[in-house]
């Protein structure tokens, strides 16, 4: 029996348990791995903090140092965490002047939203 899986390619699914369970979709490995990687990138009390002052910001973009503050952590404490969500694809940087400004990059949120749903 062919069964579509959630990843990007289909795969066999003979028989889920010995006890006789209907086959159900199984995620592709690599794309498991891709949604935790994400997952793994926000799974920070620090890290929501961010997102969450950058979400809630004019054009979903903020400056680091408008967020060190905020979050009440040392200023290489925020930029290790925002440097962990640029990694991860969920926020970008860009420099303007000596300061850095992250921008929510809201498909990849969207996908976070569609995969957890």
């Amino acid at each position: 029996m062919s069964v579509t899986t959630l990843g990007t390619t289909p795969r066999q699914v003979q028989r889920v348990s010995e006890c006789g369970s209907p086959p159900v979709p199984v995620l592709d490995r690599t794309e498991a791995e891709r949604r935790a990687a994400l997952l793994k990138a926000v799974a920070d009390p620090v890290r929501m903090q961010l997102l969450s002052i950058i979400t809630a910001s004019p054009e979903q973009e903020a400056c680091v140092c408008d967020m060190t503050e905020a979050v009440q952590v040392s200023q290489p404490t925020v930029s290790h965490h925002l440097k962990t969500l640029v990694d991860a694809g969920i926020l970008t940087r860009e420099r303007r002047g000596s300061w850095a400004w992250f921008r929510l990059e809201v498909d990849v949120l969207a996908d976070i939203r569609t995969f957890l749903a």
